[in-house]
């Protein structure tokens, strides 16, 4: 008999237990929103959430731009930033399902993968300095520039952020080298144990899958849940009226006017079901940026994987705690310094799906 250990589906997939589809293997007949569950040892698990093959719109539109460097949006206008986007929302396509994180991978995922596999992140290395807040940052009118700094002796372990570290925060401070092989040793721990579904590799998603996965099945809109910034509270994570810790001043850039209860990092998943796309993926807008598998290109991001053999800078999505509504739209996308740069911003989340290569 097969071992079903790793692997829930919801009760609308009974169908496929009673005619025996998981006995072919549950990746080759999966339903939407089927789940599957990944123990990674010391009682420490991840979720997956399946996300079929669809279509959908990749960039935003003009006006949709204009209301991010807007009063609302909050985005500082006159910037190149919004013109990564594209220039108008392009059809694309994503052919094959894939399995994605439900939330981004956390502290205490992380902490698994590190004691087990005795990795050392690139911010551990010597010389390694990602960029953190700064404590004696001077609050002022002035925002900009913002008080992120290098730091030397951060890392995921202490990310700065002035109070105590807890396993359910997204990791940060990790790197585009460090997530990838936070995937290579789950695709060899599940191979070896006679999990990994054949066919399928752990990894990051590429801007594609990601960006397909965040809007949640809609084709278009600035957020998963629609164009309504109203409709975002208790859902997203960003700069909001919350005072920074030992501080009596809220942050600069607040644009939102309720509070969503944190200064930096939210728990994963800490809204629920409200705080869940139409795929059912939390913290998709806000929260961390999330580091994807595809060379950063100015001009637009790709159905397929983009990449480069030099100066690869990876892309990052969805905005963090310390952005504006304007930076935390679905479209939204940067490039990072390089695949060994981190930031206390900064994290990923991983999908299961077909192998795509990228040179090391």
């Amino acid at each position: 008999m097969s071992d079903f250990r790793n692997v829930w589906v919801p009760v609308a997939a009974l169908a496929l237990l009673l005619t025996g589809a998981v006995n072919r293997g549950l990746a080759e007949d999966p339903v939407q929103g089927a789940t599957r569950i990944v123990d990674l040892g010391d009682a420490v698990d991840l979720e997956l959430v399946f996300i079929p093959a669809g279509e959908f719109k990749m960039g935003s539109t003009a006006e949709e731009r204009a209301w991010a460097t807007g009063i609302e949006g909050g985005a500082t206008p006159g910037t190149e930033r919004e013109s990564y986007e594209g220039e108008q929302p392009r059809a694309m396509r994503v052919a094959d399902g894939f399995w994605m994180g439900r939330t981004e991978v956390s502290v205490g995922q992380f902490r698994r993968f590190a004691d087990e596999s005795g990795y050392v992140t690139d911010a551990e290395k010597p010389g390694g300095q990602p960029h953190c807040f700064d404590p004696e940052w001077e609050i002022s009118a002035i925002a900009p520039p913002h008080p992120w700094i290098p730091s030397p002796g951060k890392s995921w372990r202490d990310p700065g952020f002035g109070f105590p570290l807890r396993s359910v925060y997204p990791v940060v401070c990790v790197s585009w080298n460090d997530g990838r092989a936070f995937c290579a040793w789950l695709t060899e721990r599940e191979r070896m144990a006679g999990r990994l579904p054949k066919g399928l590799e752990y990894r990051l998603p590429t801007e594609a899958e990601w960006a397909y996965a965040c809007r949640g099945g809609r084709e278009s809109t600035y957020f998963w849940w629609g164009n309504d910034l109203k409709e975002g509270e208790g859902r997203l994570n960003i700069s909001a009226v919350d005072f920074l810790p030992g501080r009596n001043k809220i942050w600069p850039l607040a644009n939102v006017p309720w509070s969503d209860g944190f200064a930096f990092v939210s728990p994963v998943d800490h809204y629920g079901p409200q705080g869940r796309n139409g795929f059912g993926l939390a913290d998709m807008c806000g929260g961390v940026w999330e580091i994807v598998l595809d060379h950063f290109d100015p001009k637009g991001g790709h159905e397929q994987l983009y990449v480069t053999d030099s100066n690869y800078r990876p892309v990052c999505r969805g905005g963090n705690y310390f952005d504006v509504p304007g930076n935390a739209r679905c479209a939204v996308r940067l490039g990072l310094q390089g695949p060994a740069y981190g930031d206390s911003r900064d994290g990923f989340r991983i999908c299961l799906g077909v192998p795509r290569g990228v040179r090391d």
